[in-house]
């Protein structure tokens, strides 16, 4: 009760602040790629990052903030939303943008055209020059703008530039700097040792692999500590660009009304995080800094990314949308979540479905297709070092029994439930065990409730997949990933058809 009351107080100031300003304040967002919460400010030893942790010194850092999606394309088309990607038809990653189209339902906007109809100036971009390709020029001498990876049909007008430079004098803008983060370090030898390239400029002292933790149940196999290594140097690479951009809002004069929101879009790209519900999958940072922002704050209520749209909207005073799902986390009458969600569905070629809900104490994960494997095929995953590594070992017999049991088991347990503040690896799952079983029923209430509310569509039909397989393999360059791509998606039809 302390807490919340805490909390209530502290938002009635945020708010009232914000209803001070005179003028509306510009909204930056650090959309980073793969990156888990590894800044020194919460927690990680391994490496420093001052940038992230000043931001965090001055505003308020969420410590349990998760993703309702972990991959990229499905995040985005939630975050640029508001909404849960289940419940505009988005949950596909890399879907509609072939012969199959999707359109947002009626009542449902991308947040960028709400911002330019309230006259802020849109852009999407890198904010500087820096280590991350988003910021290279195009062959035509333009700059790209930042990843728009939507599954759904939005207009480009919605951006009026990749930058805030070309705004009116007093326009408010809404910028997001898109940075690449974990996706730095590449996937394989050759790009470890060219990215190592660049961190040396930047930081002298290399990281060395054997500092570095694992997960309990990836082997301490060099391939592994090296590209966990290499993974955390793109942190500071990615720290080092946050503090590039904070320096020019400074140098503008920009910095004291710019509201910056800092977070990933999931966890580390790696056998259990990225397109899994795990924390290593969705557990992200979000940071918030600006004007009305208490600073050194630190709050332990769950929220989603989601929310990100909701308070950006409102600290630039736009209404928010009926149908939004995100919820302003700032505002006075704001009533703290009781529950969290999540959902994977096709990645690549890789179909599954899997819905997770979060509450206090409880992470309940439930699989629609338990007979399949863990580590299903995928051309995505399975062209990385660390999964060729992982699969050598395996097949080497060299592998714990918990490695063996957590990801290469040929099934997967129809539900899962862990304490996630005792078991964060999730390691044990609980839902056999009977004095968890009242635990198991609530979730099982709550995901049901949510995936009825949200009119959760479910897996895509037999031909909407061959349509998305289709246009994915015309957008595959390589030769073998092409066939490899073609090989996994007919098993997947063939699991399918055999309700496997």
């Amino acid at each position: 009760m302390k807490l919340i009351f805490c909390l209530l107080a502290l938002l009635s100031v945020v708010q009232g602040i914000f209803a001070q300003t005179k003028s509306r304040p510009n909204i930056l967002w650090f959309v980073v790629d793969d990156m888990s919460a590894n800044f020194s400010c919460y927690g990680e030893t391994a490496i420093l990052t001052p940038h992230v942790d000043k931001l965090a010194a001055e505003g308020i850092r969420f410590t349990r903030a998760y993703a309702t999606s972990p991959v990229c394309s499905t995040f985005r088309s939630a975050l640029i939303t508001g909404m849960y990607q289940t419940s505009i038809g988005a949950h596909h990653h890399r879907s509609g943008r072939g012969k199959h189209r999707i359109q947002l339902p009626e009542g449902v906007s991308p947040i960028p055209e709400l911002f330019q109809d309230a006259g802020y100036y849109t852009c999407n971009g890198s904010g500087v020059s820096g280590l991350d390709r988003t910021t290279q020029k195009l062959a035509n001498g333009k700059k790209q703008n930042g990843k728009t990876d939507y599954n759904f049909d939005w207009a480009p007008k919605m951006y009026d530039s990749h930058d805030w430079a070309g705004r009116k004098e007093g326009q408010p803008f809404f910028m997001q700097v898109q940075l690449h983060g974990g996706k730095l370090r590449g996937a394989s030898e050759v790009h470890y040792t060219r990215f190592d390239t660049q961190v040396s400029k930047l930081f002298p002292k290399p990281l060395t692999p054997a500092s570095v933790k694992l997960p309990p149940y990836y082997p301490r196999d060099p391939v592994l500590l090296k590209d966990w290594s290499t993974y955390l140097d793109s942190v500071r690479v990615t720290d080092h660009h946050v503090g590039l951009v904070m320096k020019r809002l400074k140098d503008e004069g920009l910095l004291q009304n710019t509201l910056v929101a800092f977070f990933t879009d999931h966890g580390i790209s790696h056998a259990r995080g990225k397109q899994f519900l795990y924390d290593e999958g969705t557990h992200i940072p979000i940071v918030l800094r600006g004007p009305g922002i208490p600073q050194n704050q630190i709050r332990t209520d769950l929220i989603e990314h989601i929310d990100i749209a909701a308070l950006s909207l409102s600290a630039a005073g736009i209404p928010l949308p009926k149908k939004m799902e995100g919820r302003d986390i700032l505002s006075r009458d704001y009533e703290p979540r009781e529950a969290v969600f999540a959902a994977r569905d096709r990645c690549g070629e890789a179909a599954d479905r899997i819905r997770s809900v979060r509450t206090d104490k409880y992470l309940y994960i439930r699989n629609f297709f338990p007979k399949r494997p863990f580590l299903m095929p995928s051309n995505y995953k399975d062209s990385k070092l660390i999964l060729i590594r992982l699969r050598e070992l395996h097949a080497e017999g060299k592998l714990s029994k918990l490695s063996e049991k957590l990801l290469f088991s040929p099934e997967r347990q129809p539900e899962e439930l862990y304490l996630y503040a005792e078991d964060p690896w999730q390691t044990r799952n609980l839902f056999d065990e009977p004095e968890h079983a009242k635990a198991l029923e609530l979730h099982r209430r709550l995901l049901d409730s949510w995936i009825k509310t949200t009119g959760d569509p479910g897996p895509e039909t037999a031909e909407v997949y061959q349509l998305e397989i289709e246009d994915q393999l015309k957008h595959t360059r390589s030769s073998d990933a092409k066939a490899t791509y073609r090989k996994n998606s007919e098993l997947y039809k063939q699991w399918a058809k055999e309700g496997i």
